[in-house]
């Protein structure tokens, strides 16, 4: 007996004949793996953009990064790590990093919600610092100088024992080489409760350094960008021969909570900004973040170091 034979398959026989179980259709040729569920939908990538902490808008963060990390509606100066201020300061390949072998201790074993040591090691994998300060020499403009930058992401840029040694290391060896100084500051946490008296004497120490400097006739340019607040802003950040500001940096000693907080008194507007200080004398000029190179290797041209 003959099989009967499907019309839509050419002649080939549309159930098994071994079994006369009918055939399953292959898949198409084009068609590629089947997928199992509801398919998710495509968003945009995490990180892509950033709300301005100013203006509030949405920026595009490749756009904020070739401004070095500026608004580009308002002019808002978002943080930027010390690594990335020794790139937009100096000439490329020129910094040569000062005592970076210095790492901090726990003399007094402190411990609070978490043990100090504990502290330090999680900042230092963060933030890829040994602590709160980076120190060196390089090139801005082809003019050589000695540097130090404050990290406010390492612990908050509190000045403990060796912020303020890596500080005064940095001072004596410009006086010794008779460099112009730059430090930068972005230290919100003052003196460093978790080493006591130690972090506190870092105020006095490079204070007397920058005097000894001073009666050498270097130039000390003290660049104070957000926060630069507590015992940082009462010791060096305040002792330049010129002291530059970012715009609209916080700049003081305790802030407008913790002044709220124990006296309970209300700040005026805009207290303790940049502009605040400008008008009042304790800042000589504000620079833009992308001028800062220039402004700085004019200065040291003025003064003729």
């Amino acid at each position: 007996m003959t099989q009967r034979q499907s019309t839509k398959t050419g002649g080939k026989p549309d159930v098994d004949p071994a079994t006369a179980a009918p055939l399953e259709a292959s898949p198409r040729a084009t068609s590629g793996p089947r997928r199992a569920g509801p398919q998710p939908k495509r968003g945009v990538p995490e990180g892509l953009w950033l709300k301005c902490g100013g203006c509030k808008a949405t920026i595009y963060r490749k756009e904020a990064e070739q401004l070095l990390n500026v608004c580009p509606q308002c002019g808002f100066h978002w943080y930027v790590s010390a690594r990335q201020r020794v790139e937009q300061l100096f000439d490329p390949g020129t910094f040569e990093e000062w005592d970076g072998q210095l790492r901090p201790t726990d003399p007094l074993g402190f411990a609070d919600k978490k043990p100090y040591a504990e502290r330090i090691v999680a900042a230092q994998k963060r933030t890829g610092l040994s602590d709160a300060a980076l120190t060196g020499t390089g090139m801005i403009r082809a003019r050589r100088v000695a540097c130090g930058v404050t990290d406010s992401s390492f612990i908050m840029g509190s000045m403990g024992s060796v912020v303020g040694e890596r500080l005064t290391r940095l001072v004596e060896r410009a006086t010794d080489q008779r460099l112009p100084l730059i430090i930068i500051s972005a230290s919100g946490g003052g003196a460093r409760m978790h080493e006591g008296i130690l972090s506190l004497m870092q105020m006095a120490k490079v204070s007397a350094a920058l005097a000894r400097y001073s009666n050498a006739g270097g130039l000390f340019i003290s660049v104070l960008t957000n926060p630069t607040m507590g015992g940082v802003a009462a010791s060096f950040a305040s002792l330049g021969d010129l002291v530059f500001a970012e715009p609209r940096a916080s700049i003081g000693f305790a802030g407008p909570r913790t002044i709220k907080a124990t006296i309970r008194v209300e700040l005026p507007t805009g207290f303790q900004t940049s502009e605040f200080l400008l008008d009042h004398g304790f800042v000589d000029r504000i620079i833009a973040r992308r001028d800062l190179k220039s402004e700085i290797a004019r200065v040291i041209d003025y003064c003729g170091q």
